[in-house]
């Protein structure tokens, strides 16, 4: 839950006060709705770090914290799924490559975690 929150609250942050960089550097137009989208994408990633953030200390899988394990992992289910798609056609783009594995890693480890009874600890 933490990694993941970095990691979100990272991006979040990033996409929250830097649209027009992340846009320039994708060769995209920042004018026009597309640095709003980028923003709003940002809140929504800030929205799931904070969740993450806060659930960090409850027990998670089974029936326990079911919805921040299913939000989570389809978010990084749907998006891996994605990512593997533009990989198809950039796949010489070592950031695409990076973003994927990591968004891979979390969407099985999520997976694993709502899809399984969880373990008592010692």
């Amino acid at each position: 839950m933490i990694s993941s929150a970095v990691i979100l609250g990272g991006l979040g942050l990033a996409a929250t006060f830097f649209p027009q960089e992340i846009l320039n550097n994708a060769g995209i137009d920042p004018a026009g709705y597309a640095s709003l989208f980028v923003q709003v994408t940002g809140a929504l990633y800030i929205g799931f770090a904070i969740m993450n953030w806060m659930a960090k200390a409850t027990i998670i899988g089974g029936i326990y914290s079911k919805p921040v394990a299913m939000g989570n992992f389809t978010h990084f289910f749907i998006a891996a799924l994605a990512l593997i798609k533009a990989l198809q056609t950039h796949h010489d783009m070592m950031l695409i490559w990076i973003i994927t594995v990591v968004y891979v890693v979390f969407a099985l480890l999520f997976a694993w975690v709502a899809f399984t009874k969880p373990r008592r600890s010692n």
